[in-house]
């Protein structure tokens, strides 16, 4: 008896723990499958590479974590990226010393942040719509402060941020790392994670435990505009220059990675490791698709169409 209800739970704790792993052993799959077709995948330069490739992005996609856990969505990171690195070049081309104008980037995407929230919070307005407007007016704004030309130079030491290593490990990806910690314990052994899961999952229960939901929503899109500055000044950094035209489409991938990692878009559910895993299969499929010499315009189709089976075979298991 003993003997066969074992037989029936164990089966079961395996297929649970491989549903939970799923993206994991997909990514742990596409790695050994470049290994023997890439023969430079596995290389330090190349991993290395991967790892910068995806420090930019992954930076904003923990905070848009949180975001889509707490039921909303930002559509202006890329917009804010290349804001970001326009407005710190203007910043320090104007005189303002460079440090000054680190903090005063990183408060202009907080505060792009804060009025989504506060749009969407006292005036009810979707975070979709004002992010959907601020896409477009950010781009605008960067046009505007730069003339439609990249804003040089940068002095070389700047370079450090985008491009130095520290102990053999990019700066970019450092950050990386500080990131993903931060948000990973913000979000599982604070009060605040605990409430923006709550405020996600059923806002109204929040509301009526006693959690301030709008405070909530508004801290998230805060962090994670802020989050988006700081990418777009490691991107100016790495480039040596604003550029307006930078980070089209940004927004797309990173939440197409937070998906991937197991973020529901209904809110309420979704882990900072999902999107590191999530934002790493993204990397390593361009990675390896480079390295194996596919045409440009070939891999967008195949990324899309790897992105959306990952999708719905993480969705699948779910259900």
């Amino acid at each position: 008896m003993s003997v066969s209800v074992r037989g029936r739970i164990f089966p079961h704790r395996v297929r649970s723990l491989l549903a939970k792993r799923m993206m994991e052993l997909i990514l742990l799959a596409l790695c050994i499958g470049l290994a023997f077709y890439a023969p430079n995948f596995f290389t330090t330069e190349n991993l290395l590479t991967v790892l910068r490739s995806i420090s930019m992005q992954g930076i904003i996609a923990f905070g848009m974590t949180m975001v889509i856990i707490v039921g909303e969505i930002d559509l202006s990171v890329g917009a804010n990226v290349a804001f970001s690195g326009c407005l710190i070049a203007y910043l320090t081309q104007g005189g303002l010393p460079i440090p000054l104008g680190l903090l005063l980037t990183l408060l202009v995407g907080f505060g792009l942040g804060w009025f989504t929230g506060i749009m969407r919070t006292r005036y009810q307005v979707p975070s979709f719509i004002t992010t959907l407007a601020l896409l477009t007016g950010l781009h605008g704004a960067a046009l505007m402060i730069t003339g439609g030309f990249p804003i040089t130079p940068f002095p070389s030491w700047y370079y450090f941020f985008g491009g130095g290593y520290v102990l053999g490990i990019p700066f970019p990806a450092l950050m990386l790392i500080l990131a993903f910690l931060s948000i990973h314990i913000l979000m599982n052994y604070t009060a605040f994670g605990r409430a923006v899961y709550a405020a996600g999952g059923n806002p109204e229960a929040a509301r009526l435990a006693g959690i301030n939901v709008a405070g909530v929503r508004i801290w998230a899109l805060a962090i994670t505009g802020t989050l988006a500055a700081l990418s777009g000044i490691l991107l100016s950094a790495r480039i040596l220059s604003g550029t307006p035209t930078v980070a089209q489409g940004w927004e797309l991938d990173i939440i197409a990675a937070v998906i991937i990692g197991g973020t529901s878009l209904m809110g309420g559910e979704g882990t900072v490791w999902g999107t590191l895993v999530g934002i790493t299969f993204i990397g390593v499929i361009i990675n390896g698709m480079t390295l194996l010499d596919i045409p440009v315009y070939t891999q967008y189709v195949v990324r899309g169409l790897l992105i959306f089976a990952a999708v719905l075979l993480n969705r699948a298991q779910k259900t």
